[in-house]
């Protein structure tokens, strides 16, 4: 291991066996053949080429990769997070950032093989210090089926899932021992504006038990002698404009029911992308006023690791 990490970390999926990741991966292929994969539930036939809400099937679909330096400060350290941008989403957020690739489609499809290149590049090659997939919940069956072709190249960095916190509880148990930092979103608190702006009226219930699931599985973050994001769970939380986002039930849930040290991101970046402008109030940025307000009730609920601020947990 290089000086990036504690030399005694070892990433979840290298405690696994081989028949542990293989048993893992037939599991995933059987749930593509009447997709769950996620809460929309689809039950189309992935495997026959057949597409649900996310428009996607069985091989991966990657939009981009590259090391990153623009996520949070434990994911970039000095050689940054390598980043690889999955294509589609199983969210429809009307005013996504990345919509070109959340809902146009950009990119194209890869093999397996291809994609444990793109994760043994970003490790060997650019020296990141994780494995980084952007939304990787409609494509938890490629991912793992790359995994294990990069473990024999001698993959050894974190695994981060880096999804929007809408989550099936039988994929993310799944997933156990495979992911060492989950990192979700969670972007709603009240069910009729889920549905208004990312057709999922059940979000917020879906997200609630999906971030307990991966706290129970990995805890609150871990970072090593240099501050390195090595385990556990970030959670980001876009602030929106006339407090759309429900800041203050989101930060109280995170503080009494997941715990006060969640690491979580009280985003200001939203600006108004892809048809955003068409739904005032969300066709304006929030004030520094709203913002300066999200990080208060953050503070007032008792979480004490908010982004910006680090904190070194052994």
């Amino acid at each position: 291991m290089d000086g990036k990490t504690d030399k005694r970390f070892v990433p979840a999926y290298l405690n696994l066996t081989r028949e542990a990741i293989q048993e893992k991966i037939e599991r995933a292929g059987e749930i593509l053949k009447s997709c769950t994969l996620c809460p929309r539930n689809c039950r189309v036939d992935r495997t026959a080429g057949e597409v649900g809400f996310c428009g996607t099937g069985h091989q991966p679909y990657v939009a981009s990769w590259n090391p990153h330096f623009g996520e949070e400060a434990p994911l970039v350290g000095h050689s940054g997070s390598g980043t690889i941008f999955f294509s589609h989403c199983n969210l429809g957020c009307l005013f996504c950032q990345n919509w070109t690739i959340s809902h146009a489609g950009a990119g194209g499809l890869i093999s397996c093989k291809a994609l444990a290149n793109i994760m043994l590049v970003l490790q060997q090659g650019h020296d990141c210090h994780n494995i980084n997939c952007v939304t990787p919940t409609h494509q938890v069956y490629q991912i793992l089926k790359a995994l294990e072709i990069a473990i024999e190249g001698g993959l050894r960095v974190p695994l981060v899932y880096n999804c929007g916190g809408y989550e099936a509880l039988e994929t993310l148990q799944l997933l156990e021992g495979v992911i060492d930092i989950y990192m979700p979103d969670f972007k709603f608190a009240d069910p009729e504006v889920a549905e208004q702006y990312a057709k999922a009226g059940d979000y917020p219930a879906v997200a609630r038990a999906a971030l307990k699931e991966m706290h129970r599985q990995v805890g609150d973050l871990v970072l090593d002698s240099q501050g390195i994001a090595q385990r556990g769970l970030l959670v980001r939380h876009l602030v929106l404009p006339e407090g759309l986002a429900g800041t203050r039930e989101i930060v109280a849930f995170l503080a009494e029911e997941i715990s006060p040290d969640t690491y979580t991101n009280i985003m200001d970046q939203y600006t108004p992308c892809y048809l955003a402008g068409e739904h005032p109030p969300l066709d304006r940025r929030p004030t520094r006023e709203e913002h300066r307000r999200a990080l208060k009730a953050a503070r007032e609920a008792g979480l004490s690791r908010l982004d910006g601020v680090v904190h070194r947990y052994r």
